[in-house]
């Protein structure tokens, strides 16, 4: 079995090598403008052989492939090996009418319609204007029914995660009045203990000093005695004496 595998790989690289010669001797030919008959019927021809040869590929191919130092043998496996299990095995021939070739911007670029069980598929190649394959991929044809499918899986995958992300939310702002407590625990533990109070000082009351004013306070007393008509101070005691600030006039 592993000898089988071994041929089959070997076939489908000699035809991948004898593909990249035919397309190298009509690289003149591919530099105008517009796609001649020529030009376009071994477009044709050497991108059906490539597709076949694609599609014929095993599993110990497609990985020794994918491990080629060749970009163009690399992209062909890898895009074969991406698709194949939801395209299944292949349905009658490749009708060469089908296949489309185009040109612009200096490359061609080749559609390759083919029918398999589960689904069809697009193998579309690119060319250089040199005539070298520069890649090629393979796009699934999916029905509606499979859109459909496929939209309503994304829809309620997104519709999943939008929920999720919504109760894991109000769940972090339920957690938002335990916030307030934790606050207030954390201030009350840190707080230095209250120191009590000085006693406000009691103001002592302003005694008059008067013992430096003996002889004033001796011209006052006589002063008084002799505008009441009296001779003698002996009847009254002068306590205190202050000065009346009076307004100028």
């Amino acid at each position: 079995m592993r000898q089988f595998y071994k041929k089959i790989s070997s076939v489908c690289m000699a035809l991948l090598c004898v593909a990249a010669l035919l397309i190298g001797c009509t690289a003149t030919a591919w530099a105008a403008d517009e796609v001649d008959d020529s030009v376009k019927s071994q477009l044709v021809t050497t991108t059906k052989g490539l597709t076949e040869a694609i599609i014929a590929m095993s599993e110990d191919d497609i990985q020794g492939y994918m491990e080629s130092e060749d970009a163009f043998t690399q992209s062909a496996a890898s895009a074969w090996d991406g698709s194949r299990e939801e395209l299944g095995e292949k349905k009658g021939d490749i009708n060469e009418k089908d296949i489309t070739v185009e040109y612009s911007d200096d490359q061609y670029t080749v559609v390759v319609p083919v029918s398999f069980e589960k689904n069809k598929a697009n193998f579309t190649y690119v060319f250089d204007k040199s005539g070298t394959p520069t890649s090629v991929s393979v796009d699934v044809n999916y029905t509606l029914a499979q859109n459909m499918e496929k939209a309503a899986m994304n829809t309620v995958m997104g519709l999943g995660t939008v929920f999720v992300i919504l109760i894991f939310l109000i769940f972090v702002i339920s957690l938002f009045k335990y916030i307030p407590g934790l606050v207030e625990g954390k201030k009350k533990e840190s707080a230095p203990a209250p120191v009590a109070a000085a006693p406000a000082p009691v103001a002592e009351p302003v005694v008059e000093d008067v013992t430096d004013d003996g002889e004033l306070v001796a011209v006052i007393a006589a002063a008084i005695a002799a505008s009441e008509g009296k001779t003698s101070t002996d009847g009254f005691v002068v306590r205190s004496i202050r000065k009346i600030n009076r307004r100028k006039r």
